[in-house]
């Protein structure tokens, strides 16, 4: 196998699962109500409130939230369904690198800037909501552990464009001919 198929094969596989984690991300938004529920289950089974108090309270308080909400409100959770339809339409769009990623790295550099804008976001909204700031931390995580895989994938992708030129992944609809240094279909 040439380095550049080689090269294809390992970005596709480093995008698959940059999509499997936002696919997931995203659809754990649409049962906020029960996920809360079995959250707080298991942290009890693990007694996690005699080891981390100030968790479980804020797990309780969101729960409580949660299901105020849900009873006099079902309408206010329609704003996450509508956030984990993001995720998924934002998952759509990292099929344009799988196709063809030195044509579309911009998708890839726009995953990077988005996952930029979590900190200023956690900083800004999480106060503003009372969002205590250890749990800001780990929404801040999203984006500084989301831009690993897409730096990654920025690298190759400018390793496979210095390898090939300016090419066109097979099946990406451009024309190839002999000798253009298309890549061959690695699977």
């Amino acid at each position: 196998m040439s380095d550049r198929a080689a090269l294809l094969r390992g970005i596709r596989a480093w995008l698959v699962v940059f999509v499997v984690c936002l696919v997931l991300s995203g659809a754990t938004a649409f049962p906020l109500v029960h996920e809360l529920h079995w959250t707080e289950d298991l942290l009890r089974s693990l007694s996690v409130p005699e080891h981390l108090p100030g968790l479980m309270e804020w797990i309780e308080r969101v729960r409580r939230g949660l299901d105020a909400t849900d009873a006099e409100y079902p309408f206010v959770l329609y704003g996450t369904d509508w956030l984990a339809f993001a995720h998924l339409v934002i998952a759509v769009a990292f099929y344009g690198p799988y196709r063809d990623p030195v044509r579309n790295i911009w998708v890839v550099e726009f995953g990077m800037i988005a996952c930029a804008g979590i900190i200023p976001l956690a900083l800004i909204c999480g106060p503003i909501r009372g969002i205590p700031f250890w749990w800001s931390l780990i929404d801040m995580s999203f984006g500084v552990f989301g831009v690993i895989p897409l730096y990654v994938l920025r690298r190759r992708i400018k390793r496979l464009e210095a390898l090939t030129g300016n090419w066109t992944a097979p099946g990406a609809g451009a024309p190839t001919e002999p000798g253009s240094g298309a890549l061959p279909d690695p699977a």
